[in-house]
């Protein structure tokens, strides 16, 4: 069952998020642009992934006032590290946020060390990088993107070039998946039902519909 995590209502308890408690009422609240850039070394494995979030003014401006801890509607150096770390706590039992799969299996990824965090044009922007934790070598079908599995926040990519490989991977061919809702409730119409109403409040079904960057080698 997925846990909800530190991210709590930022004008009420001092974090980010406020998560909702079952998927009857999971809809995007909180919506930001994203930007996925997958590292290969020069080995060939993967060697990171780099993460790039803009999120909306509207939840930029809440954080804004929650962090804003001298009230000069301004965040300083160490109120943007403070907002980095409560994310950083935050999003440890999400996988940060990072969907990483071999072979049609899960890759878990080790914690960043640091989010880092700026405010630009009223927007609050977030950037990171995690790394697989086991080697992941371009072999087989690999996939990579970016979600929220409780629904709450939309991690949207713009354009397909803000899904981009850094480095060689000349032996694989690449595409950006962006599944249609319709085709993916047909197709999973079961799984879907029977994950529901087994565990109302702790699926993952927001995985069948994330954009991906998806890689055959």
């Amino acid at each position: 069952m997925l846990r909800k995590p530190a991210w709590k209502t930022a004008a009420i308890t001092g974090g980010l998020l406020a998560l909702s408690t079952g998927l009857a009422n999971a809809h995007p609240h909180v919506f930001a642009q994203a930007r996925l850039e997958v590292v290969i070394g020069k080995d060939g494995d993967v060697e990171a992934l780099r993460h790039i979030w803009r999120f909306d003014e509207l939840f930029s401006s809440t954080v804004l006032l929650e962090f804003d801890a001298n009230a000069n509607l301004k965040l300083e150096a160490d109120e943007l590290e403070a907002v980095g770390n409560v994310v950083k706590d935050s999003l440890a039992d999400f996988n940060y946020y990072t969907s990483v799969m071999a072979d049609g299996k899960d890759v878990q990824v080790n914690p960043p060390d640091r989010i880092n965090v700026d405010f630009q044009d009223q927007q609050l922007l977030m950037f990171f990088s995690v790394s697989p934790a086991k080697a992941m070598p371009l072999t087989g079908t690999l996939s990579f993107g970016a979600y929220d599995p409780t629904m709450y926040a939309a991690l949207d990519f713009m354009s397909d070039d803000d899904l981009v490989i850094d480095g060689s991977a000349q032996a694989c061919s690449s595409a950006v998946v962006r599944p249609d809702p319709d085709e993916v409730l047909a197709q999973n119409q079961q799984s879907l039902t029977e994950a529901f109403f087994n565990d109302p409040g702790g699926n993952d079904i927001s995985k069948f519909f994330a954009t991906r960057l998806e890689l055959t080698c």
